[in-house]
């Protein structure tokens, strides 16, 4: 028995301007929203309140060190010592369509423009309002693990990548994909249900590096439909169930089922390299299994969400047990591994390969790079040497056979463009163990860190751990990959920032956590090297906002191009309005909803929403014109099953108008469509 307490809140933030953080495409923007993202906040507290814990997953690309910082600040002067460094995990789900700019490393300020504060404040607000509501609801309940296979749903990306491991580790697995979902079930103690978190490893990608709409993707559609679901005749978002499908091992784990085809050709391009005969890399493509990349993201989610409600229904299995967590702050790109009695190696400062701007199968990079290059290239060495600095000898050296692109832990203006103070952390909740990773393990990667981990346990006192891993926690290190794998270098290896030897140290690392919680010494732990916090007001290249305009004769929200009068189930309502600016809505409320659609009661003659802007079936978009115009465009793909009758699509904006020279201000407004009918 425990004290259990779970939270959602709105961590959305501006859904126009910003660069989506994910597959670094500087173009790939926002321009509208297609599902709202959340942090969803899990406490656990033993009954004498004497320890807690919480899990956060949050519905963005990844966790970043800034972010945490902040939200450990903000529950510092909330809760004093109740919540910190050691007890809190906060995990990204990775979708690749949230908004970026919430680092504080310079790399990440390449990709998203810099740091943007809208977008940090909505990340870190959010998430502190998750716990917030999870601490206020706390009630005695019931925890039950249960654990099930997951089919067709993700394919291994670098299978050339994962044969490189010895064939006797191989042979005990029967995929090259880790197919098992854990899930976390939650119960009061009048077994109302309260919510569950499922960790299962795949890549939220199933939209593609075309997609400008924020949404969180395969498994935030996964969490939307647990939710609709348990929370009945509530709109998207809210509701007290709580629903989090949170990231695990995912490195290598593509949703993109039907594997790689060169989009010009059709032809396979599952090779090495990942190219294609006639244009290269920049044409191999991996496709899901929907007819578009939404259809796929559909597809993929309800596949998730089957199995994990499916493994919540039948969940019998309880945890009890005490509870503790182990975190220390660790020296990344300066640990030594004892491989063996006699052989020591060690780990390097960060640097980035020259398959890292390959990208992958799932979103290929720009220019002419391959993944598997273990040779530099002449071209971009030179162009490298003269813009950023020749990586040292010493750096070279420690990542061979890695031809460094960027040598990130040699580059510190105007700060470090990458950490080199990451945190690992375990917290053990009965006897599931949950490793929080600041990163992408590959699926051996993976494998092994917990098989470590578990022998850990066992043979110190604690045996039969269920062990999990949790990932993009608490900072992002990119990637972790195997020693072999790391050998021939695709985007994954490449991208092991701390060298060759990064698996080896992270599981010395979580070994010493595990032994210190079952041997119940974790008070004897160092704490490590405190991470920097850089101070950084606002460096962006994001536009400012200007003042909105219409065109003669309009005001916001006039309807451009209206609804037709009749539709039926599966066709597609669409209105166009004069529009604004969403950022402007996103820096005034934390709350606001961009759109609703409606339905007409006769009885009480009134209008009720029947979905609202994070719903699957609406769509957002926003087109920016000249000079401070811009349109709205609002899509509703009416589902299958909706109840004939009157109804109107209403959108909320807000506009910002000029009232001295120095001085804005924002101004709500609305727009109406006119009435229509479904037959």
């Amino acid at each position: 028995n425990y004290l259990l307490g779970v939270g959602r809140a709105d961590c959305t933030g501006p859904v126009a301007e910003i660069p989506l953080m994910g597959y670094a495409k500087l173009d790939q923007v926002g321009g509208g929203l297609l599902m709202r993202l959340y942090s969803r906040a899990f406490i656990v507290a033993e009954l004498d309140d004497s320890r807690r814990v919480v899990f956060v997953s949050a519905d963005i690309g990844m966790m970043s060190q800034r972010v945490r910082l902040e939200v450990l600040r903000q529950l510092k002067s909330k809760y004093g010592e109740l919540y910190r460094h050691d007890n809190v995990i906060l995990s990204g789900t990775h979708t690749h369509s949230g908004p970026g700019g919430y680092f504080q490393y310079t790399l990440f300020w390449i990709t998203s423009k810099g740091l943007i504060r809208p977008s940090l404040n909505a990340i870190v607000n959010g998430i502190v309002k998750s716990i917030d509501i999870a601490h206020q609801n706390m009630k005695r309940g019931r925890l039950f693990i249960n654990r099930g296979t997951v089919e067709n749903s993700q394919i291994n990306r670098s299978p050339f990548s994962y044969l490189e491991n010895p064939a006797a580790e191989r042979s005990r697995y029967s995929s090259n994909t880790d197919k098992e979902m854990v899930m976390l079930k939650m119960v009061d103690e009048n077994e109302q249900e309260l919510g569950l978190i499922s960790w299962f490893a795949v890549h939220p990608v199933s939209m593609n590096n075309t997609n400008r709409l924020v949404n969180s993707d395969n498994m935030g559609y996964a969490s939307y439909l647990f939710e609709q679901e348990k929370n009945k005749g509530m709109l998207p978002g809210e509701g007290s169930f709580v629903a989090a499908f949170a990231s695990s091992n995912l490195g290598d784990v593509s949703p993109n089922t039907k594997g790689p085809f060169c989009i010009n050709t059709g032809d396979s391009c599952n090779n090495p390299e990942s190219t294609c005969p006639m244009g290269g890399a920049k044409m191999c493509m991996a496709m899901g299994p929907g007819n578009d990349m939404f259809d796929s993201t559909r597809i993929i989610g309800q596949n998730i969400y089957s199995k994990a409600r499916e493994l919540y229904e039948q969940a019998s299995q309880e945890i009890t047990g005490p509870l503790s967590s182990a975190h220390q702050w660790v020296n990344m790109s300066d640990v030594s591994v004892e491989l063996n009695a006699t052989h020591t190696v060690k780990t390097c400062k960060p640097a980035l390969g020259h398959s890292f701007a390959a990208g992958t199968i799932d979103g290929v990079g720009a220019f002419n790079f391959t993944q598997g290059s273990t040779e530099g290239d002449p071209f971009w060495d030179g162009i490298r040497d003269q813009l950023l600095g020749e990586p040292s000898n010493e750096t070279k050296a420690c990542h061979k056979p890695k031809p460094i692109l960027f040598s990130t832990g040699e580059m510190t203006r105007p700060h470090p463009w990458h950490p080199d103070i990451v945190d690992v952390q375990i917290v053990a909740i009965g006897s599931l163990a949950i490793i929080a990773v600041p990163g992408e393990f590959t699926t051996m990667s993976g494998r092994r860190l917990r098989e470590a981990v578990k022998r850990e346990f066992d043979s110190h006192g604690a045996p039969g751990m269920d062990v999990v891993i949790a990932g993009l926690c608490n900072v992002y290190t990119h990637y972790i990959t195997t020693y072999e794998e790391y050998q021939v270098q695709r985007y994954e290896a490449a991208s092991t920032i701390y060298g060759p030897h990064t698996l080896s140290a992270y599981i010395q690392l979580y070994r010493e956590l595990a032994r210190s919680i079952a041997t119940n010494t974790v008070q004897n732990l160092q704490r490590g090297p405190e991470p920097p916090f850089f101070s950084i007001s606002n460096l962006t290249l994001v536009p400012s906002l200007i003042v909105d305009l219409v065109a003669v004769n309009k005001t916001f929200g006039d309807v451009l191009q209206e609804v037709r009068q009749q539709y039926q189930p599966t066709e597609v309502a669409e209105v166009t309005f004069v529009g604004a600016n969403p950022r402007n809505s996103a820096e005034n409320a934390t709350e606001h909803n961009f759109l609703t659609v409606e339905r007409y009661t006769s009885t009480s003659d009134s209008w009720h929403v029947v979905q609202n802007d994070a719903s699957w079936d609406t769509r957002f978009y926003w087109t920016k014109g000249l000079l401070g115009r811009s349109n709205v465009t609002i899509e509703w793909h009416i589902p299958h099953g909706t109840e004939p009758g009157i109804y109107r699509i209403r959108y909320f904006g807000h506009y910002k108008r000029r009232l001295s020279n120095n001085l804005t201000i924002s101004i709500p407004f609305e727009g109406t469509s006119s009435v229509f009918e479904i037959t």
